[in-house]
């Protein structure tokens, strides 16, 4: 991908306005999904017109932009990033970049329905491990928090992706009267098979049905729960991300507790979420962003994107403003998960 000779910014690294150092990019390669998750997106979405999209090409150089700014691990999410056309594409891209070093890794989170079909060709493509969001093994549960009946489909794509030779953790979220009850069996059965998993308490992300109160689950209390069937220790594992580790007594995996809600996870944020359109969201609880899109079209792209990835770290909050407040959530924000990226 041929750029403009970089100017003296480029080598210097993305520091916020707190000293974090931002190394990691979540990048959104579409806001589609085949499933509809209740704690995601409306069952009736509008999608975005194709053309408000960013080209796979367009990607691949805003992610060599970042690189070039000391990010060195990217993960590619959605909506679901294995329904965007021609991906493969984009991840073997990538893939040759941390063949030659210039990143660390290349990952993404999925709902696990393409992975049947996909999951050698990731292994392929560079891809070593991936995230899939799977919230029960009752089958009438799944279809009543995705909408869609593909439990079997999404058991199938982990199998795949373990065969690959992917390591796969699994995503979790917590959510009353419908998967409180199946989380236990949930990480027994993810002990089992040898995966780590975390859980995830739901965030005031879009309108939803049934209002995200209702649903709501502290992790604090599915935690005295699992503490009743398994011996539980803090671990000091960290991935730089938002989880706090639990080592599972007997078994080699870690249960992970991201807590947005019960317990600020903030402090060490060392990401950035850019959507498919390429606007860059400095903060997941937060609605300041960049258009990165206009950067990236402009002449002088190289100068235009520095200058707003600069302008973007100025932004960067100290935190979110999730939580609870007499039974309601504060600090919503007004787009859905899907739309900002997983």
């Amino acid at each position: 991908m041929d750029l403009p000779v970089k100017n003296p910014s480029d080598t210097q690294t993305l520091t916020d306005s707190f000293g974090r150092q931002i190394t990691y990019l979540r990048l959104s390669v579409t806001d589609r999904c085949d499933l509809r998750c209740r704690y995601c997106m409306a069952e009736d979405m509008v999608f975005l017109p194709k053309s408000d999209v960013l080209t796979l090409e367009e990607m691949l150089e805003l992610s060599e932009a970042f690189m070039a700014r000391g990010v060195r691990r990217i993960r590619l999410t959605g909506g679901e990033p294995l329904v965007r056309k021609n991906i493969l594409w984009l991840v073997r891209a990538l893939g040759q970049h941390v063949e030659n070093g210039l990143l660390d890794e290349v990952t993404l989170t999925t709902n696990g329905t393409q992975l049947p079909h996909l999951a050698a060709n990731l292994y392929e493509a560079g891809v070593r491990r991936i995230n899939v969001s799977l919230d029960t093994l009752d089958e009438d549960q799944f279809k009543a928090i995705s909408r869609r009946d593909k439990l079997d489909t999404v058991l199938a794509g982990i199998e795949a992706a373990q065969a690959a030779g992917l390591r796969v953790k699994i995503n979790t979220v917590a959510m009353r009267h419908f998967n409180d009850a199946d989380i236990p069996d949930l990480v027994d059965w993810a002990i089992g098979q040898g995966l780590d998993i975390t859980l995830i308490e739901t965030m005031p992300l879009g309108d939803v049905e049934g209002g995200r109160e209702n649903s709501y689950l502290p992790l604090t209390e599915v935690k005295t729960t699992l503490n009743k069937r398994f011996d539980l220790e803090p671990s000091g594992y960290r991935t730089g991300g938002p989880a706090r580790y639990y080592s599972v007594a007997g078994s080699q995996a870690k249960l992970g507790l991201i807590t947005p809600l019960t317990n600020n996870f903030c402090d060490g944020c060392n990401r950035v979420r850019v959507t498919c359109t390429g606007r860059i969201y400095m903060c997941l609880g937060q609605d300041d962003h960049i258009d990165l899109r206009a950067a990236l079209r402009s002449p002088e792209k190289r100068t235009a994107l520095n200058t707003a990835l600069d302008k973007a770290m100025g932004l960067k909050p100290r935190g979110h403003d999730f939580a609870m407040s007499d039974g309601k959530m504060i600090g919503k924000v007004n787009r859905h998960m899907s739309q900002t990226g997983g």
